[in-house]
């Protein structure tokens, strides 16, 4: 199985609109890497991410753009995420946003899920959501929709954050952590 990830723009009467991103993960890759094409076609590269080192834990993801420029970075506060699952995304010339679950109950009952037995091939169903700040301002949002297919929204607010990078962080969000 391999997770493949469709980015659309929406209409606004909530339906798809035409596609502006599609990934593949790669499975089994012993260093994360992902690249994120223009279109289901893969012909043209919008940009990739990549791992720093073989481990998840503390790795910082570089994002490029299709000629290897970088766009910004992103990675997950170990310590922090135990309890909350907790990012870093940083842009050149922009300031740090932090994203966060928004709700506690429903992260730490993904976590007890987690450790319950046979629970490997039954998905934990409930919504996600994630909102990147710049203190208390939401300047980003990544909400899961309830479903038996994984559907989500993503809400850029802030004009200066790179479209490319918010859609790489985006699909980290599901592939990195195994939603």
């Amino acid at each position: 199985m391999v997770n493949q990830y469709v980015v659309t723009l929406v209409r606004p009467d909530g339906t798809a609109d035409e596609v502006v991103a599609f990934a593949q993960q790669k499975p089994m890759a012993l260093k994360e890497q992902v690249t994120i094409y223009t279109d289901e076609s893969k012909e043209h590269v919008l940009c990739t991410f990549e791992a720093d080192q073989v481990l998840d834990v503390g790795a910082v993801y570089a994002v490029r753009d299709g000629a290897g420029n970088p766009i910004g970075s992103f990675r997950e506060k170990p310590v922090t995420s135990m309890l909350r699952s907790t990012w870093i995304m940083e842009q050149p010339g922009t300031t740090e946003l932090t994203g966060r679950e928004r709700n506690v109950v429903v992260a730490v009952l993904r976590r007890v899920w987690d450790f319950l037995p046979f629970t490997d091939f039954v998905p934990f169903l409930w919504p996600y959501h994630f909102d990147f700040t710049e203190g208390d301002k939401r300047l980003m949002a990544f909400d899961k929709k309830f479903g038996l297919r994984d559907r989500y929204v993503l809400d850029i607010a802030a004009p200066d954050v790179d479209r490319r990078l918010a859609i790489a962080q985006a699909v980290a969000l599901d592939a990195l952590q195994s939603r």
